[in-house]
């Protein structure tokens, strides 16, 4: 049996709650048309999504306390905030990512919100399954905390010693398959996926992006969802805190766009919590590391990280 303190209602009322701010963000971003997000726009809407998150942290507590008392509100609220800043932190690591593609496949900044919606929305999905998987798993199995512990502790590892390499795109193995089996033009057709060429239907660059970044959604959506589970068992904290966290992504893209290469140090950090978290897991059942003080490491290492890197310059290759 899944201990959780979310019901069929809570459920329903939250997923109306995204449906609406979905709709929201569709609807300004088609009034908006084509154009380049600038850093202060996207400043902006990064403070809205983060307030919107935080807000419901708010209330979560409020509502809690009103059923369950004031210590199991204020234990579930603090496993939310901390939950959602691990989901947000991750996220960088993926927004990174996202800079890297549309750099190499040099999509006009005009484009690339639609990408981004999309790619927004498959990540919701996704990860709505992978809780309810993971939440199962957990019920049934135990032990798969160890699994995910150690999975996170290789992962923050492999994350250090891959974190100055270059990505090499043009050797993705998902890319060259895309080319040789499907028909794709070698220029863009403003922001559409695909075309019509004389009677043939082709891919853009536009899908090809598109493709990867799904792709890539599901590689950090298997990092982040084990994560958050070490954190707090209950799949309606787990699932809230994640996609408040997926909904502020497209802002926080383009606000890091133009200045990625300021955060370098943030990789180390990002690793340093995946291995804290996978530690916390491994230890469970030995020592079960407060929530607030998870809370603290894992603010205090990403702001180490974020002010190390101000600080200091990237070193050039060679």
């Amino acid at each position: 049996m899944i201990d959780s303190i979310g019901t069929p209602t809570l459920y329903i009322a939250f997923s109306v709650l995204v449906a609406i701010l979905l709709a929201v963000d569709f609807f300004i971003l088609k009034q908006e048309g084509e154009h380049r997000v600038s850093t202060r726009e996207a400043a902006v809407w990064s403070l809205i999504w983060v307030s919107i998150a935080l807000a419901f942290g708010a209330w979560f507590w409020w509502y809690l306390r009103g059923i369950v008392g004031e210590e199991v509100a204020r234990t579930r609220a603090l496993e939310y905030l901390t939950g959602y800043l691990i989901e947000k932190s991750l996220a960088v690591d993926n927004v990174f990512v996202w800079i890297t593609l549309f750099n190499f496949f040099a999509v006009p900044a005009a484009y690339q919100k639609r990408v981004l919606l999309y790619g927004v929305l498959g990540a919701i999905v996704l990860r709505a399954l992978l809780i309810y998987v993971g939440a199962l798993l957990l019920a049934q199995f135990h032990w798969i905390l160890y699994v995910f512990g150690a999975f996170l502790l290789y992962t923050g590892v492999h994350m250090v010693r891959a974190a100055d390499d270059e990505p090499n795109l043009a050797d993705n193995k998902i890319l060259r398959w895309m080319r040789k089996h499907i028909r794709i033009t070698d220029e863009y057709h403003q922001d559409r996926f695909f075309v019509v060429r004389q009677g043939l239907r082709y891919a853009t660059p536009m899908f090809v992006v598109l493709v990867l970044v799904e792709i890539t959604d599901v590689i950090f959506a298997v990092d982040s969802i084990p994560a958050i589970f070490a954190v707090t068992g209950d799949p309606f904290i787990v699932f809230t805190s994640n996609i408040f966290a997926i909904l502020g992504l497209r802002a926080m893209y383009f606000l890091l766009a133009d200045m990625a290469q300021r955060f370098h140090l943030l990789k180390y950090g990002l690793a340093g919590i995946l291995v804290f978290i996978g530690i916390k897991m491994l230890l469970l059942d030995i020592y079960k590391i407060p929530t607030g003080i998870a809370l603290g490491v894992v603010g205090l290492i990403l702001s180490v990280s974020v002010v190390a890197s101000l600080m200091t310059s990237k070193p050039t290759r060679p």
